[in-house]
């Protein structure tokens, strides 16, 4: 046994852990469906295209905290970043309109902002607590398996 396999694992790990496989589960949910990215809606082959290559980093990023590779704290911090930078953009640039068009039904547009502002308040502050967490990852090998 290793002294990392050793520390008793924090809850506030277990409980990222839990959060990324949930984020895993969600975007791989999704396959097929339209997506919002970069300001942009997509449909059909590139929307699958990148639902797949995020759903291959949701679930490296969970596998990664699950093992508490050091690595890893940098790439959920950057992925959160990219995140919160693809919800603004979206917001920025894609309209009610598009959005009506696309799911075939109206959209409350205040309540689609406060939503998007939410959640991208809810990553920073997600963010926020892996930053002060560094110590978690604990495991320096350069690779997962």
């Amino acid at each position: 046994m290793t002294e990392e396999t050793d520390i008793r694992r924090p809850l506030g790990l277990t409980l990222l852990t839990g959060l990324y496989l949930f984020f895993f589960l969600v975007t791989i949910s999704t396959y097929g469906k339209p997506l919002p990215f970069m300001g942009r809606i997509y449909d059909d082959g590139p929307a699958k295209i990148i639902i797949f290559l995020d759903s291959l980093v949701c679930l490296y990023l969970f596998l990664g905290i699950l093992k508490r590779q050091y690595l890893t704290w940098y790439l959920v911090i950057g992925y959160n970043l990219f995140e919160i930078a693809n919800t603004v953009i979206n917001l920025n640039y894609i309209h009610v309109a598009e959005v009506e068009k696309v799911i075939g039904e109206r959209v409350n547009q205040e309540a689609m902002i406060v939503n998007n502002i939410v959640c991208a308040l809810a990553i920073l502050l997600l963010t926020q607590f892996v930053y002060k967490n560094k110590s978690y990852f604990s495991n320096r090998q350069k690779y997962l398996f």
